[in-house]
């Protein structure tokens, strides 16, 4: 009897003491996401006129909402505009948010909108949402202005333009499409000279590829009014487009952002018209993933 209850003693013992060996083990912490990089921080961008199976508005919101995007930038053709009434309804329907809409400023039409921009401008207040408007002017808008004048007209512009965003209940925001307009130094006197203290900047890693080098410099200098980045894979001479994770230098721009502590949206871009979106977009999300584990 006394020696059953010896080897019980031992028994329970010796599991007592696995049982603290086990948990004694280190245990291997898993990196967390950065937070602008969580799934539910990205908006799907360049997505409706670049796509190869050229989605009408149900699949295109399946689709969105089928790879876990809850924020949508619509980017667009004259010959998509019929349809935005319906992919409005379809997105709020899916729960994704219509975050921004996009403006490309070409001088040629009345009160600087052509007529597309018009009928955005229309849906927007008729529809009764609020959101971003991503802007850029075109390359021929300042033809022929030196420095000082194009800063001049893109002021009083921008002005303009600031007011019809307003009576509609959205924002105005500069987007970087190259040229002289494209240069976040430019944009910032561009807002600090208008005045205006709710204009904000949306910066495109795939319209930047010369600026890499200075990117640490020209985010100190965006931050204040930073909005949205929309990331692309980034080597000094391109490709223009490129998947994220498959650049020499996007790690460390991505890297910046996080110690910047800007906590804007982060844009996943399909910018090709020859591919499938979904796959683009896929590609983009799983590099980005790739590259969050070591940040």
């Amino acid at each position: 009897m006394r020696l059953s209850i010896f080897l019980l003693t031992l028994l329970i013992s010796g599991a007592c003491q696995k049982s603290q060996t086990e948990n004694s083990q280190p245990q291997v912490e898993i990196a967390e996401t950065p937070a602008i990089y969580d799934m539910e921080n990205l908006l799907a961008w360049c997505v409706v006129p670049f796509d190869s199976e050229a989605r009408g508005p149900v699949a295109r919101v399946d689709m969105l909402e089928q790879l876990g995007f809850t924020k949508f930038a619509y980017d667009w053709r004259d010959q998509h505009l019929p349809s935005f009434p319906e992919e409005v309804d379809l997105l709020n329907q899916k729960q994704i948010e219509l975050t921004s809409v996009w403006w490309w400023i070409d001088g040629q039409g009345d009160d600087l909108l052509n007529k597309g921009n018009q009928q955005l401008l229309h849906y927007l207040d008729s529809l009764d949402i609020s959101c971003d408007i991503w802007m850029s002017f075109s390359d021929g808008y300042f033809e022929g202005l030196d420095d000082a004048a194009t800063l001049e007209k893109a002021v009083e512009s921008v002005n303009i333009l600031h007011q019809k965003a307003a009576d509609v209940g959205c924002k105005l925001m500069l987007y970087n499409h190259g040229s002289w307009f494209g240069d976040p130094r430019n944009q910032v006197d561009i807002i600090e000279k208008s005045g205006l203290n709710d204009i904000g900047i949306v910066y495109n890693f795939h319209h930047a590829h010369q600026q890499i080098d200075q990117f640490p410099e020209l985010l100190e200098l965006m931050l204040p009014y930073l909005n949205t980045v929309n990331i692309n894979g980034m080597n000094e001479n391109g490709p223009k487009i490129l998947t994220v994770g498959q650049g020499q230098r996007e790690a460390e721009m991505l890297k910046a952002l996080v110690e910047s502590g800007f906590d804007g949206h982060i844009g996943i871009i399909g910018h090709l018209e020859q591919e499938d979106v979904e796959q683009v977009l896929k590609r983009n999300i799983l590099g980005l993933e790739q590259i969050t584990k070591t940040l």
